[in-house]
């Protein structure tokens, strides 16, 4: 009988710590399986170093023609969806700076802020990226577009502003960061919100919406990221 307990308990301590190790790496490691798939796709049809990484959160995603809108250039699509600034920190060095890119065009901050983040710890991690990606690429030019008023968020319309200033600014005083303040495209004449620019959810762009940063983005890029031939 203590023999049987003994391993009764030997098993539930074994399978406890097996259990706890699953959901600390779940934990410490959210979006892996996101970037798995990227690393995966660059083994089988590895993208041609100096082109243009466009990484973030779900609005890169779903920006689906981005390889239309931009033809003649070599584009690089890798957002991954529901992430927030500090993830794209995390896997800058495996998703960013492997290719080279001759620019990178970064977009979040809108799930950080609806997940109770404030405006500065935005701000301070969209500084951590640029420090992340300019250790390897100290002279690469990075993009960022201003996060969008989205009528479903419009309740944190305050600390959307705040951040794009602080991002504005920052910009502004160092040397190949670019700030892209789109903001008031995303407003009526009124200052409200524009829901035609948005699918159903009213948290993404609709096509309408993407046309915005088609205009901006598409002068910045750089011939360096033409494609050859």
């Amino acid at each position: 009988m203590r023999r049987f307990l003994c391993v009764v308990v030997v098993l539930s301590c074994v399978s406890a710590v097996v259990f706890s190790r699953t959901v600390l790496r779940q934990d410490q490691v959210p979006f892996e399986s996101d970037i798995e798939k990227f690393e995966a796709q660059d083994k089988v049809s590895p993208p041609a170093p100096g082109g243009v990484v466009f990484v973030g959160s779900s609005s890169i995603v779903r920006w689906t023609t981005l390889s239309e809108d931009f033809p003649e250039y070599n584009v690089i699509n890798r957002g991954f969806g529901g992430s927030q600034t500090s993830d794209s920190v995390r896997f800058a060095k495996r998703i960013v700076t492997p290719y080279k890119p001759s620019m990178v065009v970064f977009f979040a901050g809108t799930n950080d802020i609806a997940a109770g983040k404030s405006a500065q710890t935005v701000f301070d991690d969209f500084q951590q990226f640029v420090d992340v990606v300019r250790s390897d690429l100290p002279d690469v030019p990075i993009v960022f577009i201003s996060i969008t008023p989205a009528p479903s968020r419009w309740d944190k319309l305050a600390i959307v502003k705040d951040a794009n200033r602080l991002i504005k600014d920052y910009c502004r005083h160092h040397r190949n960061l670019r700030f892209v303040d789109l903001f008031k495209n995303y407003l009526s004449p009124s200052g409200g919100p524009r829901p035609e620019l948005f699918v159903s959810d009213q948290l993404h762009m609709n096509p309408s919406g993407y046309v915005i940063w088609k205009k901006a983005i598409g002068p910045l890029l750089p011939a360096a990221a033409k494609k050859s031939g």
